[in-house]
């Protein structure tokens, strides 16, 4: 099953436990997001990808040009381990981690969650690869990525029991959209993949086939 076919259907089961005023306030507000055109202002294929030096999960600093020096990233946004859209799509990239240490490339993920956080999270779901703590969104700012909760989608998320406040260290309302970037070792975005929808990831056939299209590009000097 692709990751998209997993979180549709696991999207589609949850429907009927969201109150219908609920379920009205978060589709107006994706509909908010997605016409605001945001995803089409993101870095996107032959940008240059900013640097990064971020806490990772284990207490290391990571940094983007220290990961490029060893060879192509792989670079995924999620919003954090309360969202279970992201675990789902998070279980799958490690699931394809074979595949793209395979092709010579690292797979890193940031959200805006404290290292501690990321901890649980990379425990809970035996993560193999780097996962990075971009508190106050500084890093997803520069990705084009970070926006604002609407006021009533953040009351929806605080009904939830979703503590934003603590789990992003006191960012509660500053989330990315989900993003994922395949950054050649000359820091320019090769693929991307952003959208407004939680609900959508990158496939990691995609991200698989966009690693072996850097193998066939011509050198650049």
């Amino acid at each position: 099953m692709s990751v998209n076919a997993e979180l549709r259907a696991f999207y589609d089961s949850r429907q009927e436990d969201i109150p219908p005023h609920i379920r009205e306030i978060m589709h107006r507000a994706g509909h908010e997001l997605a016409d605001s055109g945001q995803a089409d202002r993101a870095l996107t294929v032959a940008d240059k990808a900013p640097g990064f030096s971020l806490p990772s999960a284990d207490g290391r600093t990571v940094a983007l040009a220290a990961l490029l020096a060893d060879g192509p990233v792989v670079l995924t946004f999620y919003r954090g381990s309360w969202c279970p859209y992201c675990n789902i799509a998070l279980r799958s990239l490690q699931q394809n981690l074979d595949g793209i240490t395979a092709r010579g490339a690292r797979l890193v993920a940031v959200s805006p969650q404290t290292p501690d956080e990321s901890l649980s999270l990379t425990e809970k779901h035996d993560l193999a690869f780097d996962v990075l703590s971009d508190i106050g969104s500084d890093t997803a700012r520069q990705y084009g990525l970070a926006f604002d909760l609407p006021d009533d989608l953040a009351a929806v998320y605080d009904g939830f029991g979703i503590d934003l406040q603590r789990v992003n260290a006191g960012h509660s309302r500053t989330l990315p959209l989900p993003a994922t970037y395949v950054i050649d070792r000359d820091g320019a975005v090769r693929w991307a993949f952003v959208t407004t929808d939680y609900t959508t990831r990158a496939e990691p056939a995609d991200i698989l086939t966009a690693l072996d299209a850097l193998d066939r590009a011509p050198h650049r000097p």
